[in-house]
């Protein structure tokens, strides 16, 4: 077998805010039972998006440090300019971060960023004509 991308993997300090947080955005993913150092959502696509706890992290690798920069790049098309807006807005109105308020990019876009509660930032997007 062909070695094909399955999963994607979020380290977070807060499992259920995390979780929420994606679930707002389309992500099919169910409340993590209490103490839970791993938790996974299964997309439409097949791809799995899988949240593993910090204390689980330092676990299986010691050395583990949190990245620093940008070190996840995720990007939610949102089906249309207005919904970025709604996808923007629901983010904020649930208590999350935004970093780049909506607005029409030069390269034919309707673009936002959000941040995840592990500071992540999450790019929403759409054409313009959609």
């Amino acid at each position: 077998m062909e070695p094909h991308l399955d999963a994607i993997g979020i380290v977070t300090a807060d499992m259920a805010a995390s979780c929420r947080f994606y679930g707002l955005l389309g992500v099919p993913v169910e409340a993590p039972a209490d103490g839970d150092d791993h938790h996974e959502a299964t997309l439409r696509s097949g791809l799995r998006l899988m949240w593993d706890s910090v204390e689980l992290m330092k676990q299986l690798d010691p050395d583990w440090q949190k990245p620093s920069g940008h070190p996840l790049g995720l990007a939610f098309h949102c089906g249309s300019a207005a919904g970025v807006d709604a996808a923007h807005a629901a983010i904020v109105t649930a208590g999350f971060a935004s970093k780049t308020d909506p607005w029409d990019a030069f390269w034919g876009q309707r673009y936002a960023r959000v941040l995840d509660p592990d500071g992540n930032a999450v790019d929403l997007f759409a054409p313009l004509d959609a």
